[in-house]
């Protein structure tokens, strides 16, 4: 696997304690409000297949928007990686507590998200699996720094399909996480979001960017 796909896979695995924060809820919220003859797992299938679905629309134009500014040399790729390596930084001490940096790229992205989300509503109840996705695709935009820090690496993939398929590895990556609360439970779910687990994978985000920055030559 290329290492910037691999890169994204990594980010979403290792971010999925705090994709536990921001989208575990909605998700296990969906298993109690949907209809008894919904089978689980279908539907929380459905669901993911939007939000992974919006998350790979939404890297298709980042990868646009990155290869537009390279090929007309507004930035070079060694600068895309750079800033790229710094906002997963961030995000690693935004995660740990240590700043709050990113909220405000959280609150640009929530006025979006503003507009869309009462439409999401026109899919409740969710009495079959099928209304799962569009509510999905709708809550896939829900502004998080951890799909920001994933879309700035989706910036340097240099086309539109590669951008594509770097939010499509990195939104498998936060599916073991997300199903692992949904489906077992309160303790779980507690596990995750307990200060200890954040402490550990923000560190792990931190090395993370430290190890790329130094890769890419930047020390």
């Amino acid at each position: 696997m290329d290492s910037i796909y691999l890169t994204a896979l990594l980010i979403g695995l290792a971010g999925g304690v705090h994709c536990v924060g921001m989208c575990g809820g909605i998700a296990s919220s969906l298993l109690f409000s949907a209809k008894p003859n919904v089978g689980r797992y279908r539907l929380l299938s459905a669901y993911n297949f939007g939000r992974i679905f919006s998350y790979t629309a939404a890297g298709a134009l980042a990868g646009f928007s990155g290869s537009v500014l390279t090929s007309n040399h507004m930035l070079s790729s060694n600068i895309l990686m750079l800033l790229s390596s710094l906002i997963l930084l961030l995000l690693g001490l935004y995660i740990g507590g240590l700043t709050q940096t990113l909220t405000w790229l959280e609150r640009l992205g929530g006025h979006f998200f503003g507009l869309i989300k009462p439409y999401s509503t026109r899919f409740l109840p969710l009495d079959n699996a099928l209304k799962a996705i569009p509510y999905g695709i709708i809550w896939g935009w829900l502004p998080c720094g951890l799909v920001y820090s994933a879309l700035a690496w989706a910036m340097t993939s240099g086309s539109t399909l590669n951008g594509a398929l770097v939010m499509f590895c990195f939104g498998i990556g936060t599916l073991p996480a997300l199903f692992a609360t949904s489906m077992s439970g309160q303790f779980i779910y507690d596990l995750f979001k307990h200060p200890i687990s954040r402490k550990i994978i923000a560190l792990v985000l931190i090395i993370s960017a430290l190890l790329l920055l130094f890769s890419a030559g930047f020390h």
